[in-house]
């Protein structure tokens, strides 16, 4: 038998190995998570981010195959972890978006260090949380009504918390200021719960913040819950009336939470986040776990988060506007 050529036995070897090049590249590809996530959460430990961001990160390392590490980065607004999370190229730093970071900062700061909608692929929506009214215990009030009396009784003379300039606990209190007609003076914090630590121990009057990190403080007598801003009462307070049950129609607010990942990911690696992300978040323990937080799991597609997001800036951008809302330092 003649042996076969020898130009031709060497395409056959170029092809085989340019094959076996293509084969490795897609297990490569295939492996993907190969090392722990890291999921950046850019606020304090202590607030209903980091109860939303471990419920998840829980079910997502099961579903993903990899551990993901939930990394608690705050200051100026979540600014530094948004730039952070832009910037890098590990493909395995992921971060919380949230209402602040994607649909406050890009109207209250003249200029931001990322791009909410360039830099940031959506992956999914994973909680939606309702904003709770509160009071120091020693305050006079048992309402939202009696709350905006005493306000108004005393101009300037209450203070109340948020996690920072334009966080989701800011715009809850100034937009109930701007229905109610009250003034209250905003202290902003680095964080939930430096705040609630201020609130509970008298420094401060009142704030608004996501339930899952009030529920323990209300059940325990630390703090009183005034009012929700849920279009319905809460089952875990039946007793609490709505914002909008108490004279102001339409009164709605809830704060909310999402995956998001660097925009120059590539796409086979943001439709396997996509993919299991969903999953971790639709799982009945996901669910659960955040259904005793009074927070609700969502777990929506990519486009779908999106035009949530879309939305919102809509939204707040015209509140942000009326308000007058600016970042600290700026007015």
């Amino acid at each position: 038998m003649p042996s076969m050529p020898i130009a031709r036995r060497r395409v056959l070897q170029a092809g085989a190995a340019g094959l076996g090049a293509i084969h490795a590249w897609s297990l490569a590809q295939d492996s993907w998570p190969n090392r722990p996530l890291r999921l950046v959460v850019p606020f304090a430990p202590g607030g209903s981010s980091e109860i939303v961001a471990r419920a998840v990160a829980s079910e997502l390392a099961k579903t993903i195959g990899q551990n993901v590490v939930v990394d608690n980065k705050p200051g100026a607004a979540g600014n530094i972890a948004m730039q952070e999370v832009a910037n890098s190229t590990d493909e395995h730093t992921m971060i919380l978006g949230h209402i602040g970071t994607l649909a406050v900062n890009p109207f209250i700061f003249p200029k931001l260090p990322y791009d909410a909608n360039r830099d940031f692929a959506p992956i999914t929506l994973f909680s939606k949380v309702p904003s709770l009214y509160v009071v120091n215990t020693e305050l006079p009030v048992k309402s939202i009504k009696e709350l905006v009396a005493y306000a108004k009784s005393r101009p300037g003379q209450l203070n109340y918390g948020s996690a920072g300039n334009g966080s989701a606990g800011h715009l809850a209190m100034e937009y109930l200021k701007m229905v109610s007609g009250t003034f209250m003076v905003h202290v902003p914090y680095r964080g939930t719960g430096p705040m609630l630590t201020d609130l509970m121990a008298g420094r401060l009057q009142a704030a608004s913040v996501g339930a899952p990190a009030l529920l323990s403080f209300i059940k325990a007598g630390k703090l009183r819950c005034i009012g929700t801003g849920t279009a319905q009462r809460l089952p875990q307070l039946p007793d609490v009336p709505t914002v909008a049950e108490q004279g102001y129609p339409g009164f709605e607010m809830t704060q909310w939470y999402g995956l998001l990942a660097p925009r120059k990911w590539q796409p086979a690696h943001l439709a396997k986040l996509e993919a299991e992300a969903i999953k971790a978040t639709r799982s009945t323990l996901v669910k659960d776990k955040l259904a005793q937080e009074t927070a609700l799991a969502i777990g929506n597609s990519s486009a779908e988060f999106n035009s949530f997001i879309q939305a919102e800036q809509k939204r707040w951008s015209a509140v942000i506007t009326r308000a007058q809302i600016k970042p600290e330092g700026l007015g």
